[in-house]
């Protein structure tokens, strides 16, 4: 399949083919291996990076929704061909395949819907100790902020909840086929060792997503449809914005609204 086919297959997935080796292996080699036996590739496209997962000592999955890149895989990588997944990765129910086992996620995610996989990957987290991948960049910075950061927000907060995120390299438009406007960042998220919540983990998200819809404003004025209580809402921390809270002061205050409401 030519460069032009590849592109033209991918174009309505937002997908940036990538053509430089030495960035496939250095994403392939991001993976620690470690609390697993099982990797699923999301997006491998014509499978520059699929070659050196296929060499590691896992099982290698892909999931794909392009049916021209799904025959160019099975037609090329015979060993994988039983484990090409020819589903969208939001809407499948991967343990169709996976039967409550433990896998990691990694891949080139297409920009426009990175986000929604990395929701679906903290919605699955009891079975994906690592996810590691590349992003736009600032997305993937996103994700990694810490509290203080102009870019810290809801991914931040949700995502570091349950994982260390661990901004690795950025990569150029260059190596692209068609070249991004942006420049892509790689990143990986390692499951906490103990990543249960002390507060109700829905509150969490209303709490955190309410926050940041109105960042601007003193969680006192961004939280006011929790219909508090006076004295609550005289505690120190609802003078802060969103972005100066750590995800452990969302926790602690999820579960003073808990609490208050309760």
């Amino acid at each position: 399949m030519s460069n032009n086919h590849q592109v033209k297959a991918k174009k309505h997935l937002g997908q940036h083919f990538l053509n430089d080796e030495t960035i496939a292996q250095k994403i392939a080699d991001t993976l620690s291996l470690k609390n697993y036996k099982t990797v699923l590739e999301i997006g491998p496209g014509m499978g520059v990076l699929t070659k050196y997962l296929l060499k590691k000592e896992v099982t290698t999955h892909v999931i794909e929704i392009d049916t021209e890149s799904v025959e160019y895989l099975k037609n090329n990588y015979l060993n994988l061909a039983s484990r090409v997944i020819e589903k969208d990765f939001l809407k499948y129910d991967l343990n169709e395949v996976f039967k409550g086992e433990s896998f990691a996620i990694i891949g080139n995610f297409p920009y426009n819907i990175s986000t929604q996989i990395v929701f679906k990957t903290i919605e699955m987290r009891d079975q994906i100790p690592e996810f590691s991948g590349m992003f736009q960049k600032e997305v993937a910075q996103r994700i990694c902020s810490k509290e203080g950061s102009k870019v810290y927000g809801i991914l931040s907060v949700l995502a570091q909840a349950f994982y260390d995120a661990e901004y690795l390299f950025t990569v150029p438009p260059e190596v692209f086929n068609p070249p991004p406007r942006v420049e892509s960042g790689v990143l990986r998220l390692t499951r906490k060792q103990d990543y249960s919540l002390p507060c109700n983990e829905k509150m969490l998200f209303k709490v955190v997503k309410a926050a940041f819809q109105q960042r601007r404003k003193t969680l006192r004025n961004s939280l006011k449809t929790f219909n508090l209580s006076d004295n609550l809402r005289e505690d120190v921390i609802f003078g802060k914005r969103p972005e100066q809270l750590s995800v452990e002061a969302f926790i602690a205050l999820t579960l003073k609204i808990e609490n208050d409401i309760n």
